[in-house]
């Protein structure tokens, strides 16, 4: 059991750094503009051109979604805490540890691989 715990505080720093905010991407599309400049008599008018970046709605292709499926990790985790509690434990207390370590490592598994 002290193993178990010392493997839960052990994770808790990858954890931390692994728990980010998703990032806001934007698209941007280059167009060519016109401005007509007029003139008088003395100085005749002109068409001033130039291009500006203008942002738009990104595609799903451009864009890579977080969907937040841990599903692997969750079972990875799950079986690594079942695992550790069992290999931890001894008699009467297994009936109680494989669960618990099982479900605590399913977390952890999630958190770490992203969900």
């Amino acid at each position: 059991m002290k193993l178990f715990l010392l493997a839960i505080v052990g994770f808790y720093p990858f954890l931390e750094l692994n728990a980010s905010t998703p990032k806001s991407i934007t698209c941007t599309r280059t167009e060519y503009r016109e401005e007509y400049i007029p003139g008088t008599k003395s100085s005749p008018g002109y068409v001033r051109n130039y291009e500006i970046d203008v942002e738009i709605p990104c595609n799903g292709e451009s864009a890579k979604i977080d969907d937040n499926d841990c599903s692997e990790g969750t079972v990875i985790g799950g079986l690594l805490g079942a695992g550790i509690a069992l290999s931890s434990s001894r008699g009467k207390d297994r009936f109680w540890a494989v669960p618990a370590g099982g479900t605590a490592g399913a977390l952890i598994g999630c958190q770490v691989d992203g969900g």
